[in-house]
């Protein structure tokens, strides 16, 4: 169903045939290139169309460059779609709410209040459309199914945003995703990215490129279908995507009262792709992703199959994350398997046409009176209003299914936590490990399991018993929509371009300012404070979501959380480091040729492929917080990790020779002489030594490629402090 071609390919006559042709033929090139700013048509400097930012991130954006900020120079919608349950951490929460409405009135933004709608399905109602670009502070940003490219980045990128600057990049590579056949009845969105997500994550086939969807399958697929696969494309680790547009999206966009923005988009005669992914979608089946990636894919019908075997291979990658106690081997009965719950939520389930064949499948069904358990969260208050009126609503809440407001929750372990050893099958964009709520350093441990929507529905319809939406015979609804954006009127603040100087700012208790970050003085010494050797590390792993996310108001109080799950000694070692101070290692200073007076001692992370998954920017300032000055890798999971160290003025570090990293420990000391001339001549390559009993051992280091931007941004030591300068 998934075929790879990893050769260039160019685009002709409607098809793809391997060969070199042109590469500004792309979607994403043109548009790519219509937001460059610069003069260098290769080494872009993008400015966007608009922007988002949830309240996880937004306080820590405004924070960062409000001293020198007058209005916001686009439109920058603020949602309250992670905070949005208020009972946590006192008043916290409704604080930070309340500062992001003042702050749209201030600085002239939109604010959508709680439960109203999930970030990226606000976006694509009201913002997205063919040829724009939009930027998020929140990983799974994609809305090129409406022919829109979108980046997700950590929310210092939104900040240069807000302060005039640009989002510097290399013109990507960009990968065709050619589409024929068409779905089978019972195969959702889900299943399709899945299959996709499975066949290129683990190869880095599209790691950091842009994925372009076209083809002769295009034409069966809805908007919403295109919507469900677009939103998990983050999941392959590429930059962005976008799609071809046709009636479907100006359909779509004619619904929203937006039917002016369409503007039909394909690729170019002979097209160049660095490689391309041949879908079959009428050979796609029913997909499950078990714990712990979105990636860890089979089919159901190969999990049903082998059930026992398949489940204790979870288990000890249970195990191998440090998550004791896990059985999903009981979870499997006469060869079949019982789970415990299930979860339709998001950006990526709680869409329209997910739950309209969610209810289809339920009609006069029965979720049961045991332990298995369904709740169902709409992505938006619109599309909830729709299903009430077309009587979705009362056939999913008549068969047992719970129905709650938009809420991005079930995606990060705020919401629907399972019980200890519970198996949760969701359609939602993540199952990481502890994502689901669970505390394995408590003795708590559970599961998530990523489906779509219509097979959870089956399950739910069979009592928990997993089961493929294709084993039923389902008479699906063709629901047509009616989008009532009047809800929006009444609640949501527009108030962009009508800033308003005289309001202030609400601020509260759990509202503090960043702390004082140093220059980076001309020698950098470097404590290793934890030391990860994981084929990847997460984002979740270096800050934990979940309960964690009421504090990210809060830096120093949140910087006691980094790496809790990971590593619980780490904050204690970085707290040490940034007591010690230079002047207690002058001997060893002095033996690599450099003064204490002129060198800064900080804390490091060493792992080897740090950055997967969100994009929150807290994975990296917390490390800086507590005395952090440098990340060393073999190297970054993502750009958007990797850029998220740099603004906060840490050095992205990888060791030349990957076998170097065998020499470093916790404890050892890195030593690097004059860097920041290295930095401020354009050098990337860094030496320095590895100090141990007396002993010196020269190791290497590059930085990669760095901005001009970048470079001063590290010199200066955050991006709060290149902002104010």
């Amino acid at each position: 169903m998934i075929k790879l071609i990893n050769q260039p390919v160019s685009f002709r006559n409607g098809t793809l045939s391997v060969g070199n042709g042109d590469k500004k033929g792309t979607m994403a090139y043109s548009i790519l290139s219509a937001h460059n700013v610069g003069s260098d048509s290769e080494h872009l400097k993008i400015k966007f169309d608009a922007m988002a930012s949830h309240d996880i991130t937004y306080v820590g954006i405004i924070q960062t460059v409000r001293a020198g900020l007058e209005r916001f120079p686009i439109p920058y919608v603020l949602t309250n779609c992670h905070n949005s349950l208020c009972a946590v951490g006192g008043t916290i929460n409704e604080d930070d709410h309340v500062f992001g409405l003042s702050a749209a009135k201030k600085y002239g933004g939109i604010f959508v209040p709680p439960h109203l709608a999930v970030i990226h399905q606000y976006m694509r109602e009201m913002f997205a459309a063919p040829g724009r670009m939009l930027i998020g502070s929140d990983s799974h940003t994609r809305y090129g199914a409406l022919g829109a490219l979108s980046i997700g980045e950590g929310g210092p990128e939104l900040a240069k945003q807000l302060v005039g600057k640009t989002y510097d990049i290399d013109m990507p590579d960009v990968v065709a995703v050619y589409l024929t056949g068409s779905p089978k009845k019972g195969v959702g969105p889900q299943d399709v990215a899945l299959a996709i997500i499975g066949a290129v994550y683990k190869n880095d086939f599209v790691k950091n490129k842009v994925m372009e969807f076209f083809g002769p399958g295009l034409a069966s697929l809805s908007a919403d279908y295109r919507l469900g696969i677009d939103v998990m494309t983050t999941e392959t680790a590429c930059l962005s995507s976008v799609w071809a547009t046709d009636g479907a999206v100006k359909d779509y966009l004619t619904v929203h009262g937006r039917g002016d923005q369409y503007a039909e988009q394909s690729p170019a005669e002979g097209a160049e792709y660095a490689c391309a992914i041949e879908v079959d979608l009428s050979k796609v089946e029913p997909m499950i992703a078990l714990p712990f990636h979105p990636s860890n894919t089979y089919t159901l019908r190969e999990l049903l199959e082998n059930p026992e075997d398949i489940l204790h291979k979870a288990e000890v990658d249970a195990l191998n994350l440090g998550m004791k106690g896990l059985d999903l081997v009981s979870k499997v009965k006469n060869g079949k398997i019982y789970v415990d719950q299930g979860v339709i939520a998001g950006c990526a389930g709680g869409i329209f046409e997910n739950l309209t064949a969610a209810a289809d499948i339920l009609d006069s069904a029965s979720t049961g009176c045991d332990a298995f358990s369904l709740s169902v969260y709409p992505a938006s208050q619109p599309v909830y209003m729709e299903l009430l009126a077309n009587g979705a609503a009362a056939k999913l809440a008549a068969a047992g299914a719970v129905i709650k407001t938009a809420f991005c929750g079930p995606c990060f372990g705020a919401g629907d936590v399972p019980c200890n050893n519970g198996l949760s099958i969701r359609h939602s964009t993540r199952n990481f490990e502890n994502r689901e709520g669970s505390k394995p350093a408590n003795g708590q441990c559970a599961a998530v399991a990523l489906m779509d929507a219509r097979s959870i529905a089956a399950t739910a319809a069979n009592g928990g018993c997993l089961t493929a939406a294709t084993d039923l015979d389902v008479d699906y609804t063709a629901h047509s929509y009616s989008f009532n954006g009047g809800i929006y009127q009444k609640r949501v603040y527009n108030g962009y371009s009508k800033p308003d100087a005289s309001a202030e700012l609400h601020f509260a208790p759990s509202i503090v300012d960043w702390p004082v970050m140093p220059e980076l003085k001309n020698s950098l010494a470097l404590r290793v404070a934890a030391y990860i050797t994981d084929p990847v590390t997460t984002t979740d792993e270096l800050i934990p979501s979940g309960e964690t996310s009421s504090y990210r108001s809060n830096p120093l109080y949140l910087a006691e959380f980094a790496l809790s799950r990971k590593d619980p000694a780490y904050v204690g070692r970085a707290k040490a480091i940034a007591k010690e101070g230079s002047e207690s290692i002058k001997a060893e200073l002095e033996l690599c040729g450099v003064k204490s007076e002129d060198t800064l001692l900080k804390s490091a992370v060493c792992a080897f492929n740090p950055g997967d998954g969100s994009a929150r920017e807290q994975a990296a300032s917390c490390q800086r917080v507590l005395g952090g000055g440098a990340n060393l890798t073999v190297r970054y999971a993502t750009k958007r990790y990797r850029s998220n160290l740099i603004n906060w003025g840490m050095l992205p570090l990888r060791f030349k020779n990957p076998d170097d990293m065998k020499s470093v420990s916790v404890g050892s000391l890195i030593v690097l002489p004059e860097v920041r001339s290295v930095i401020e001549n354009g050098g990337s390559d860094v030496s320095g030594f590895i100090v141990e009993n007396g002993v010196k051992t020269p190791i290497e280091f590059t930085l990669d490629k760095l901005t001009d931007e970048e470079r001063r941004i590290i010199l200066s030591g955050s991006l709060a402090n290149y902002c104010t300068k």
